[in-house]
């Protein structure tokens, strides 16, 4: 019997013993969900060393929208150890990257913030601009790709400009196609590779002296890459203020670089006043044209997209529920891709069952801008006899929507 006794008692401490963990467990759970998402935010740190530099001063600044704010300091000692703990903004899932740098005198190192995180930058004072190495985080390591070839350009340059053996015109004809082919490898191998990147959005505001490389109010090229940025940005970020700004960017020069040309409509006036669409063609992957009056008598999805989008595959996998769902009973679907690189596209659309066909302009086309897509996916729905029936955001219920036309 006290044996009896004496268990119980052992196990009635033991569940107290459980009980009063799980609380302790549950309060640090508490106080470090309040530390971590408290109104002052999240926090990076950034430290590491560079060497050579003893009794400079290292500072820490932020890339901001309105220009460039100093946020730490610190003198340097003789090992040139360094530490800065900062807040990275709201605990917001939506929040996008922030962009930042140390600089001691006019030596530089970019890095991006896009979450908590620890980052450890190592590098010598005579070399800190072009030979640091940084770690946890890749954004910085493909921004620093950009950084290299920006400070090599700017080297050409000066020797341009300082060799008085040529005239003002010779220095001009070597200058042009080496900043125009800087651009181009921005947009190949940095912006068109993945449009999502902070090194793709840092790519976009390049300098060279004190002009921007790109030219977004008037270079119809240059307004395109805003254009596929920003779009990608407002599908991750759709409520930052770096993604706000980029858009209305985007959107201006769009509106800059609007053809002055009458636009060539396939359909007269009174049959779009009637049907309510307008009527355009693009080639498919075999390089047929395909048009939307082909199909008239179906209930026809229309839908702007890039495959170069985070969700594109996802989504595809829902539209393809729905195409195989409805396309027996009248349902075609019509994809018309932005994407700039058309191999990428007819590698990403070969295997799909609707049609697909490719606009290369992207943005700047006028079928484009004549059904005011300004960001995408964007989706209409058409019904039979080719009438214009909503945009996809005004329809809350997809599926719904497609059964009541069918």
């Amino acid at each position: 019997m006290r044996k009896r006794k004496a268990q119980q008692t052992n196990q009635n401490i033991m569940r107290g013993v459980i009980a009063m963990a799980l609380i302790v467990l549950l309060v640090c759970y508490l106080f470090l969900t309040m530390v971590s998402c408290s109104p002052a935010g999240p926090t990076f740190r950034v430290c590491g060393t560079i060497g050579g530099a003893q009794d400079s001063t290292l500072m820490l600044e932020q890339l901001a929208l309105d220009g460039i704010r100093p946020v730490d300091s610190t003198r340097l000692s003789a090992d040139g150890t360094f530490s800065f703990r900062v807040p990275a903004g709201p605990c917001d899932s939506t929040a996008a990257p922030e962009f930042y740098r140390l600089r001691i005198a006019s030596q530089v190192i970019n890095f991006v913030v896009d979450s908590t995180e620890d980052i450890a930058i190592q590098a010598d004072f005579s070399t800190m601009s072009t030979g640091y190495d940084i770690q946890g985080n890749e954004a910085s390591r493909a921004m620093k790709t950009v950084s290299l070839l920006n400070i090599q350009l700017q080297q050409q340059l000066r020797r341009i400009r300082e060799d008085n053996s040529l005239s003002v015109l010779e220095k001009a004809d070597r200058i042009e196609p080496l900043v125009e082919a800087y651009k181009l490898q921005l947009k190949q191998d940095v912006i068109l590779r993945d449009p999502a990147s902070p090194a793709a959005y840092f790519a976009l505001f390049q300098t060279i002296g004190s002009q921007m490389l790109f030219n977004p109010e008037s270079n119809k090229s240059d307004v395109q890459f805003f254009a596929a940025v920003a779009t990608q940005w407002d599908a991750l970020y759709p409520f930052a203020p770096r993604t706000e700004n980029l858009r209305n960017i985007a959107m201006r020069g769009l509106r800059n670089t609007r053809p002055t040309r009458p636009i060539e409509l396939n359909l007269d006036g009174e049959k779009i006043k009637e049907t309510g669409i307008i009527d355009f063609g693009f080639p498919d992957i075999t390089g047929s044209e395909r048009r939307l009056s082909d199909f008239h008598d179906n209930v026809v999805l229309l839908d702007f997209t890039a495959y170069s989008l985070p969700a594109s595959q996802q989504r595809n996998i829902e539209l393809r529920e729905l195409y195989t769902q409805y396309h027996s009973r009248g349902l075609e679907i019509m994809q018309v891709s932005l994407d700039g690189d058309e191999h990428y596209w007819k590698t990403k659309c070969e295997q799909l069952p609707w049609v697909c066909v490719h606009c290369a302009e992207g943005f700047m086309n006028d079928i484009v801008q004549l059904y005011n897509v300004q960001q995408l996916p964007s989706i209409f729905i058409i019904g039979r006899g080719s009438e214009m029936k909503a945009r996809g955001e005004q329809v809350p219920d997809l599926k719904k929507a497609i059964e009541q036309e069918l």
